[in-house]
């Protein structure tokens, strides 16, 4: 098997590769930063090409949540290779900054390159003297954020990074060892990428980070969420903005406020979505305290009835790790018992992944498969009966979508997003993407909320 030193140079002249293929595993921050790569790729003449057709340039970036990610990662090296043997291929992103020896031993792998360089990969295209390992220490440094992105391929919601790295070291999670520190975006380059959006018209932002609510918090003087959200409320044709993942210390009293005072029929002040995605992660004080969660079982059930009684129509959706070590049934049960409590409207369930390097990696009373299959089967159905719950409430409501694509299952349907997160299908023989439209709530459906326009 043919092994590769991470920092060999790509040593292939632009001339000669100019069509490129991204892959993007993971958050909505990879998401992002492949963007980021993909516009300077365009700028400098290369050409994206679809899916099943062969390029002379692949570009994955990969993630190492889980070892389910790193299984992903791994995949799709050896499908770029086999679809084009003469490819290069560039893997970048959270897998490389601790596995990136066993990265180099997958055949076709030409360049290895770490978040710290993820800016710069077109200058490292080329660069035969300078190693990824020469820059900065890990995790401090990434996309250029100063070029940002005008575009988001293949979306109607824009993701905007304000955001990187973490500092909450939960017990199970590598992501603070592969991003490093919480380091945040000054405002002011924020808002100018986010009107180079809107002018490109993105009519919904998604601000996200590694830890969103830490935001501003590293900035002097300091900064905070409410200060991005108000900046971005200004600024003229952006209808909304909503928010990715937030743990549950971060959601502030005025944090609450601003999304309650939000009058999203009032399109140029109140903008912001009716959307909280809090991770409970586990519904056990124990297994909370094992995980090193900063919270416990009733802060949690009483901040959700405090975001309730604020915004009675708020949707909470939700991460939950099932099978932690130690994790008994009554455990999780308890896990179960607050996931009916709070009624999400989506719950990710996930099994534990034991990550090398994290204190859980040698936590001993690992959980069988068999029985980690099974919580996960009760959970998701929990989930569901929950999110039907939610969702009755609106039935023959009048609502706003914003249309992003057809609906893969029925063709003559478009698909959207209402501004709390409910997925509405309606039948139209126009085209619709990336309208703003009033519908009205009929059916309630397995994955979709079927309506009619008003």
């Amino acid at each position: 098997m043919k092994t590769i030193n991470p920092s060999t140079p790509l040593g292939v002249k632009a001339e000669r590769s100019r069509t490129i293929k991204f892959y993007t595993l993971g958050c909505k921050v990879n998401q992002y930063e492949t963007q980021s790569i993909r516009e300077q790729f365009i700028r400098s003449d290369f050409q994206e090409i679809e899916d099943g057709v062969p390029a002379d340039i692949y570009l994955i970036n990969t993630c190492t949540v889980t070892q389910k990610a790193d299984r992903d990662s791994r995949r799709l090296i050896h499908l770029t290779h086999r679809q084009n043997p003469q490819a290069k291929i560039l893997v970048t992103g959270c897998y490389t900054e601790l596995d990136s020896a066993e990265i180099a031993k997958i055949p076709g792998v030409t360049r290895i390159i770490k978040n710290q360089d993820k800016g710069r990969i077109l200058d490292l295209l080329t660069d035969s003297n300078e190693t990824t390992s020469q820059r900065l220490p890990a995790g401090q440094a990434g996309v250029n954020e100063d070029i940002g992105i005008s575009n988001f391929s293949g979306h109607t919601r824009a993701f905007l990074k304000i955001q990187d790295g973490c500092n909450n070291f939960c017990a199970y999670c590598k992501v603070p060892l592969v991003r490093g520190a919480s380091r945040s975006r000054p405002l002011s380059s924020i808002v100018q990428e986010a009107e180079k959006l809107v002018k490109n018209d993105f009519k919904e932002i998604v601000l996200c980070g590694i830890c969103l609510g830490a935001y501003g918090r590293d900035l002097s003087p300091q900064s905070d969420l409410i200060q991005v959200i108000e900046a971005l409320q200004n600024i003229k044709g952006l209808y909304r903005i909503r928010l990715s993942s937030i743990e549950a210390g971060d959601v502030s009293d005025s944090l609450i406020r601003k999304i309650a005072e939000s009058n999203l029929a009032c399109r140029q002040t109140g903008k912001l979505c009716r959307h909280l995605h809090i991770p409970i992660q586990s519904g056990d004080d124990e297994i909370l305290k094992k995980m090193h969660r900063r919270y416990g079982r009733l802060d949690y059930i009483n901040l959700i009835a405090k975001i309730k009684k604020q915004i009675p129509q708020i949707a909470i959706t939700t991460d939950v790790l099932v099978g932690f070590p130690g994790e008994k049934e009554e455990n999780f049960q308890n896990t179960i018992d607050l996931v009916r409590e709070i009624i999400p409207l989506r719950v990710h369930a996930f099994s534990y992944s034991s990550r090398k390097g994290t204190p859980a990696s040698h936590f001993e009373d690992k959980i069988e498969p068999k029985v980690i299959k099974q919580r996960l089967s009760l959970l998701k159905n929990m989930g569901q009966n929950c999110s039907l719950v939610y969702k009755k409430q609106f039935l023959n409501q009048e609502m706003q979508v914003l249309i992003e694509t057809r609906a893969k299952e029925k063709p003559e349907f478009w698909e959207g997003y209402t501004d709390n997160y409910i997925k509405v299908g309606v039948a139209s023989e126009k085209n619709l993407e990336n309208q703003l439209i009033k519908v009205k709530l009929k059916e309630i459906g397995q994955d979709y909320f079927w309506a009619d326009f008003c």
